[in-house]
């Protein structure tokens, strides 16, 4: 009883504390991704004239076309002080542009270069965007981070001109749309936060923890602590050659070759994921996998977040020490490969789809395909030729059934060992520990299907 009075007791002080959060914004300009560290650190690359400065700034110098303009010439302003730079970030602002998030940047990034009119004139087109409500439509489903971060980082851009200064649009993010839509579906197989939008994410969560000293992550503490894991383990092993460089590639699903701006993206949030909480282990692992200077970012599009996030000063642990199996029960994600060299054998089981890298080629299955079981280490990955009954060989410590019935119970007959009841994960992936020393038989049936 007194267990019981004391996890209640936790819950209704955590509720209470969530009633008593205050979204107001009071923080000094710019708020947005650059803190005062952060800021220092920048600077201190440009006097020293890095690598990743030296690229950002031939760039921006050399005239480049930037994907991003806004993003790119505030930033460099921000860093170097040019008026010019500013005066290219306001003008593109001011212009037809209507991506909201980078208007909100330019905005927090260039306000001492701006003229009162100028400051009026693009507040009023960030506050016309604001006033329209999210789309969360069946097109547009809640997982629309994209869109949620660019309305988080416009309310705090402009909260000195909002009459409750972001109150209203940036409690409705954290309570209503994260906590109340985000967050519950967290553990379905095709889940609310696209691998596609998680650099998107993590500049929401710099800016609402920067500002609000609110982290998104706490309520979703366990998604979060393998997260870095799970970005770094869905790249598959051999890179992708580009004119600029060398791309690590994210696990895709859509048809024909790699995409550039995706593998952009992807580094991107793995290095704003390092720079959000560097000194937890699964950090110092991705970031022991982004510091080698071949995939250092040198595209237009790319360069400017390299330079952003990047910290070449912040240690890494070697990713080689990290397991070749990488399961993740709330999600049901699984990605193994043979070895962590570039030929490696890669099997990647993610939104209900399995994949195989194998020889350079990528195939990824139709729903339900069956694939000869994969060999890891001390384990066997193996798929199910049916999701109620699966019979498997093998002499390894642990085996992988990919594509049961998700979050079912099944039983499970090892020979010479008494029957067993698991469960299968949010992706249908079922764990079962052998414990055996030699060759065995096992049995997997649904445990509806038993008769």
């Amino acid at each position: 009883m007194a267990t019981i009075f004391l996890a209640g007791l936790v819950l209704a002080v955590a509720a209470q504390a969530q009633q008593d959060e205050d979204f107001h914004v009071y923080r000094d300009p710019p708020r947005l991704l650059l803190t005062a560290q952060r800021l220092r650190l920048l600077q201190r690359e440009r006097e020293r004239q890095s690598p990743r400065w030296e690229q950002f700034d031939r760039l921006m110098s050399g005239g480049a076309m930037m994907p991003e303009p806004g993003f790119a010439w505030g930033l460099y302003y921000q860093v170097s002080h040019q008026p010019a730079a500013a005066k290219q970030a306001v003008d593109w602002a001011l212009g037809s542009s209507t991506d909201l998030r980078q208007l909100a940047l330019v905005f927090d990034w260039c306000a001492p270069a701006m003229t009162p009119t100028q400051a009026d004139r693009l507040a009023a087109k960030i506050l016309t965007a604001l006033s329209k409500p999210a789309n969360t439509s069946a097109n547009t489903p809640v997982g629309d981070v994209r869109g949620q971060s660019a309305r988080a980082l416009a309310a705090i851009a402009l909260a000195d001109r909002l009459p409750d200064q972001g109150n209203a649009v940036l409690g409705e993010i954290v309570q209503k749309w994260w906590r109340t839509q985000i967050v519950p579906q967290l553990g379905l197989p095709r889940g609310p936060l696209p691998r596609e939008q998680r650099y998107a994410l993590f500049e929401m969560l710099h800016a609402l923890r920067d500002n609000l000293q609110i982290d998104l992550r706490e309520s979703a503490a366990g998604y979060f602590k393998q997260l870095p894991l799970a970005h770094l383990t869905g790249n598959y092993p051999a890179p992708f050659s580009a004119p600029e460089n060398e791309f690590l590639v994210p696990a895709y699903l859509h048809e024909g070759n790699p995409d550039p701006a995706e593998a952009v993206m992807s580094r991107a949030a793995s290095l704003a994921m390092v720079a959000y909480d560097s000194n937890a282990l699964e950090s110092q692992f991705l970031q022991g996998w982004l510091i080698r200077d071949r995939f250092q970012m040198r595209s237009s599009l790319g360069a400017a977040y390299e330079f952003l996030w990047a910290n070449p000063y912040q240690p890494g642990l070697n990713y080689d020490q990290i397991p070749l199996i990488f399961h993740e029960p709330s999600t049901g994600e699984v990605f193994a490969r043979t070895s962590w060299d570039e030929d490696a054998t890669w099997m990647g089981y993610f939104e209900g789809r399995l994949q195989l890298f194998q020889n350079g080629r990528l195939q990824t299955l139709r729903e339900g395909a069956a694939v000869k079981p994969l060999e890891i280490g001390t384990a066997t990955i193996a798929t199910a030729p049916a999701r109620d009954a699966a019979k498997f060989r093998l002499e390894n410590e642990t085996l992988f059934v990919l594509g049961l019935a998700p979050r079912s119970e099944y039983a499970v007959e090892i020979d010479d060992q008494e029957l067993e009841f698991l469960d299968t994960d949010a992706g249908g992936t079922l764990r079962v520990p052998t414990s055996s020393s030699g060759e065995v038989g096992v049995r997997v049936r649904l445990r509806d299907a038993i008769k």
